[in-house]
This record gives structure tokens, sequence and C-alpha cells, in this order.
């Protein structure tokens, strides 16, 4: 393939409704403490079908590094990139690429990670569903690396032990009239949001410079769920990036949703483009019969469609309708609000340091990877 980078500067990257790939998300991977640098990509205009929503075979790129001592880096693309090249080119793209962008990379980097959120060639495959038509996913890892990189010079691509980012998700089409989307969700969905709304749970922007409330609620759904907690300064971060990039193609509002004074569920709901994501969540244990989660995804939903938005990301769902899948839950509950599964690509590995790339894909075997 004929594919050609430059640096770009983090601040002036292209508007995209991908969150992950806009300077309001390097500010705030800056604020966490990850550094990050941009690139613009060119792509020969045979040899790409521009299928990623792009006007033309130019487009911006966001790679992220991560530290992970010993003066050694993970380069980490988060949802990218964007500039679709076409199935039967995805290996040779990829391969050609980071051997471009390998000479612009930190000594001591041992693999990019590219968060692809090209749409998995196995969600087209008829055999790859069961007869209730749930998705059973991709093959296994031997499997997806021989067709990724059959057209490939080195073979070098690895599919990564886990993904980063959500690699299954639920779009909802937000142009639609409120009877039209209410008339697309399961009907226990829409009895939900009704009840909420009779048991007196309203839904209101809060402040996002004062983030106790979230926070509280946060740490609440990590010990009922047992996962890991972030600091606050994780969740600072966003508010401070959105002072800087207020008004500039990226909004963040904080909704909490309330009953009787009290905070029952929040989130940050953050426009890019024309996309809305509902990127973190948190509800209290209690007063669930009050359904303040369903009200405030609505709401959500509402405020995305006054926006102007084209579409809402309910951002990271199970495959399928699978019982044993830790996501399970999420997938009923998002699923619900009508939309379409969207199953994307996940993690893909180009080792620069092979001895040392073995070494953590062994360690990472046992964890759920560097999250940067």
């Amino acid at each position: 393939m004929d594919v050609s980078i430059s640096r770009r500067n983090k601040e002036n990257i292209r508007v995209t409704p991908v969150l992950q790939q806009t300077a309001f998300w390097s500010e705030v991977k800056r604020l966490q403490g990850v550094s990050s640098r941009a690139f613009r990509i060119s792509v020969n205009p045979n040899e790409a079908d521009g299928t990623a929503g792009n006007d033309d075979l130019t487009d911006d790129i966001l790679v992220l590094f991560q530290d992970i001592g010993d003066g050694y880096s993970i380069a980490y693309v988060p949802y990218g990139p964007r500039l679709n090249p076409g199935e039967e080119n995805f290996g040779p793209f990829l391969e050609e690429l980071s051997e471009i962008l390998r000479s612009y990379l930190p000594e001591g980097c041992i693999l990019l990670r590219y968060d692809l959120l090209w749409r998995s060639p196995w969600s087209y495959d008829k055999n790859r569903f069961n007869d209730n038509g749930d998705w059973l996913g991709p093959p296994e890892q031997k499997s997806q690396e021989i067709r990724v990189n059959f057209p490939t010079r080195y073979w070098n691509l690895k599919k990564a032990e886990s993904n980063i980012l959500p690699a299954d998700t639920v779009f909802i089409d937000v142009r639609r009239t409120e009877d039209e989307l209410l008339g697309s969700m399961r009907a226990k969905t829409r009895y939900n949001i009704r009840l909420s709304r009779r048991r007196g749970v309203e839904v209101v922007s809060a402040d996002k410079t004062s983030l106790d409330t979230w926070y509280m609620l946060y740490r609440e759904t990590c010990r009922r769920n047992k996962i890991n907690l972030h600091g606050r300064h994780f969740f600072r971060a966003v508010a401070e990036a959105a002072k800087v990039f207020h008004g500039d193609s990226t909004d963040v509002e904080l909704l909490i949703a309330r009953a009787d004074g009290k905070a029952l569920a929040a989130m940050f709901l953050v426009t890019a483009g024309k996309r809305a994501t509902y990127l973190y969540g948190a509800s209290a244990t209690g007063n669930r019969n009050l359904m303040p989660t369903y009200a405030l995804q609505w709401d959500a939903i509402k405020r995305a469609r006054r926006k102007g938005c084209r579409e809402y990301d309910m951002f990271g769902v199970s495959p399928s309708a699978d019982k044993d899948h830790p996501m399970y839950g999420l997938y009923r509950f998002k699923t619900g609000f009508g939309g379409y599964i969207f199953h994307r690509m996940g993690c893909w590995d180009y080792p620069l340091n092979t001895g040392l790339y073995e070494q953590m894909r062994t360690l990472e075997m046992g964890r759920s990877g560097y999250h940067v």
C-alpha cells in the first residue's frame, strides 16, 4: 500500500465523532498523565474505500503513550485509525502504517496497539450466528491472525489478549422523533422510563467542577460490582479538559438523576462531532425501584437529539445475549433502548520488540491490559 504520514499539531486535529481521536481526548489523557502525539495519514485513493466517513483519503490519528517502567512504553491508538482501507487491505494498511510510525515513536516503545473501530469482518459471516440470531463472536485468535495477515509481507499483526475500549456497542439513531425513539424500545424499557417519571425522578445537568456527588455514586458502583476504583483525578481531568474545549466541537455534561433531593444515578454525556457518547455511568444501590438509570438514559438521548447529533453511542455491551458473559446485564439494559449492535475488531498489536512483546503478552494473559 502507498501510505504516508506527517506530524500534526494535536490542538488542530480534525473534528470527528470518534471521541477518543479528538484534541479533547488528548487533553484528558495529558491531565491523567498520559502523553500523546498526532499524525496526518494519507493513502493512495486506489487503495482505500473511505467507509469510515471521510471526505477524502487523508485523516488524522492520535497516538497515546503509556510508560510501563524501565524506559519502556506502549504506543496505543484508541479507536483508530479512522481511515478505512477496506477489509481486504486491513493487514497491509496497518503493516505499512506501523513501519512508517516506527521512526516517530520513543526509544523503548515495545509495540503499537490499535483499538480498531472497523466493523469486524466476522460480523458479516452468517455462520457466526446461532439459530436465535445471536452473534457467536470472532473465531479463535489464530484464525483471526491468519485472515488479517494473509496479504501482508511480515505477518506481524497479533490479536491482543484483551480489548481496552469496548469492541461491541449499541448505536441509536437520534434523528428520529421522540415518539419514534420510544416506539423502537422494548415495552419494558418504555414502562420503566414512564415509571421513573411517575415516581418523581428528575434529571439535571450538574456543575462539572463539582464531582463529589458523581464520585460518591461511582465508588458505590465499584464496590457493588467489584471493579477497580479510579481516583478522583481521573474524572477531574474530564471536567478540566471540558473547560478548555467547551463549545469547540466537544461538549461535556454531568447528568444526575435524583428524587426528593437525593442523587440516585449519574453519567458523563460527551458530544463530539455529530455523536453523543455515554462515557461513564454510576448508580446508587438503594432506590432502584425508582428506575433512575432509565430516566437518565432517556434524558441523555433527548439531549443528544436536541444538540443535533445523528447518533447516540451506548458505549459497551456483551457481543450477544449470553447470560454467562460479565457484560450481559449491560446488554439487556442498553439494547432495551432500541438501536443496533455494532461489532468492532478490537485490539490488534504490531510488535516492535519481539522478545519484550512476548514477555508482556504472557503477563497480560492474567490481566485486562494496560488501560490508556
